[in-house]
């Protein structure tokens, strides 16, 4: 039996990048999967995927900057698996490419931007928590940004939200400290994905990660015990 056998693992944006390499990795690891993503064609290969390694699958195409996707999804969750044991927000938007300086950045288009990266996560978590707390056991992991504590221009929409992700992860951290639930922020570090590329066409893909090497990483905060700290960096998790 794998190491995730008899446990449920949510991961949202599975359809691509480190979201479809988290699921792929969990499945392998005997997980029962629910999973959501807005491209419900790349979300069923995914789900197709998953299935073939022998893992319970609920695909739901859903929305996280949309409230009512974040409740069906939700809704559709405990219906089928009743209980959840880990939720990875992986699900993020960029907002407007070519990334614009903050001179120039419209301002509307942040309010998506906050919808997807932050308001989303802390809708599905407050949906999802709460049968954690009653078995006093669970893991929640928001994934990220090294953009969320370093200025980069361009990216300060997009790192906006994930330094207030971070923020909200502090608070889950210190209200839930001694419950038996944990709430971790994991920076992933610079990756090979269609996001970066959006990001940056110009990065060299040999001087990012993989998103496949990455999860490997993430399996151990989901096989071991969680580091002592609400945020941490993929690559420390070697």
């Amino acid at each position: 039996m794998g190491s995730l056998a008899g446990q449920t693992v949510v991961i949202t944006g599975a359809s691509r990048g480190l979201g479809r390499a988290l699921s792929l990795a969990a499945a392998r690891r005997g997980a029962s999967l629910a999973l959501c993503a807005r491209g419900a064609a790349a979300l069923e290969d995914v789900a197709a995927a998953c299935s073939w390694e022998g893992a319970q699958v609920l695909a739901v195409a859903a929305d996280m900057a949309d409230p009512r996707d974040v409740e069906r999804f939700a809704a559709r969750t405990l219906e089928r698996f009743s209980v959840v044991d880990v939720l990875v927000n992986n699900a993020s938007v960029l907002g407007p490419t070519p990334l614009p300086y903050l001179a120039d950045a419209p301002a509307d288009a942040f309010d998506g931007v906050l919808q997807a990266n932050l308001v989303g996560p802390l809708r599905l978590t407050q949906a999802l928590i709460g049968g954690m707390l009653l078995r006093e056991r669970g893991l929640v992991i928001n994934i990220s940004s090294d953009a969320a504590v370093t200025g980069y221009p361009g990216w300060s929409l997009y790192a906006a939200s994930k330094a207030a992700l971070d923020a909200l992860t502090r608070g889950w951290a210190a209200e839930l400290d001694g419950t038996g639930v944990r709430v971790i922020s994991v920076d992933p570090g610079d990756m090979d994905t269609d996001m970066h590329r959006a990001a940056d066409p110009d990065a060299d893909p040999q001087e990012l990660a993989h998103p496949d090497d990455v999860a490997k990483q993430l399996m151990r905060l989901l096989e071991a015990a969680v580091p002592d700290t609400d945020r941490i960096t993929a690559a420390a998790l070697q």
